[in-house]
């Protein structure tokens, strides 16, 4: 569970988004990041028994979670800090590209996701090709009862529109196969953020996302 004061602080800081509200502020944001690191600490423990992958990956709490500075050079929103606090859960920490588990936390916008992002060009060929090679299970694994409800299937976000290069419109995977990133994402509601059973709630989540998280993970 989380802090009534981590929650109060993240909407004050997206009501006052700039340096000297910030500097002024820096107990309450050293506070509120430890609450968060906490919560993290739990989620990898936890991940840890979930995903044998996780668990063979000696994460820590602090270099899973994003900065909260914003780079700003090439956005019109010129806003220094972030309104949330993300973390980032993977086999072989951030700096390595594989598909992973993801915490967003946001007064009114929370979640929890997973999967693989945009990856670069050959990295999306190699995935495209493990799904066409092996669509029963990869289509398992999405319409799994507990992942549907949950997720509700993967996100469409930036699909393409038209089949991607060698393959054909009538391939049984072509709707997979259109897809740019693999990941699903959650809902969580405000009310349960400081809450006992947050943490199982998210891993309960985590849980329905590994068999793809494994899926992914061996296509790269």
């Amino acid at each position: 569970m989380l802090k009534p004061a981590t929650i109060a602080f993240l909407r004050n800081l997206k009501a006052n988004n700039n340096k000297p509200w910030f500097d002024e502020n820096r107990a309450a944001y050293d506070a509120a990041k430890a609450d968060f690191v906490g919560l993290v600490g739990e989620l990898i423990t936890g991940l840890s028994q979930l995903d044998p992958a996780i668990a063979e990956t000696p994460l820590e709490a602090k270099k899973c979670i994003f900065r909260i500075n914003r780079d700003v050079r090439f956005s019109k929103d010129k806003a220094p800090y972030k309104n949330h606090f993300g973390a980032w859960f993977n086999i072989g920490g951030k700096a390595l590209n594989s598909a992973g588990y993801y915490l967003h936390l946001e007064p009114g916008g929370a979640f929890v996701a997973g999967g693989l992002y945009m990856p670069e060009p050959p990295l999306l060929a190699t995935v495209r090709q493990e799904i066409d090679y092996n669509l029963p299970h990869f289509e398992a694994i999405v319409n799994e009862a507990t992942f549907q409800k949950q997720f509700g299937g993967l996100s469409r976000e930036e699909a393409l529109s038209r089949p991607p290069k060698g393959y054909l419109p009538d391939n049984p995977a072509i709707e997979f196969l259109k897809l740019k990133s693999f990941t699903a994402s959650s809902p969580l509601p405000d009310k349960l953020l400081t809450k006992a059973e947050l943490p199982a709630h998210m891993l309960a989540a985590y849980a329905s996302l590994q068999p793809l998280i494994s899926f992914l993970n061996q296509s790269l």
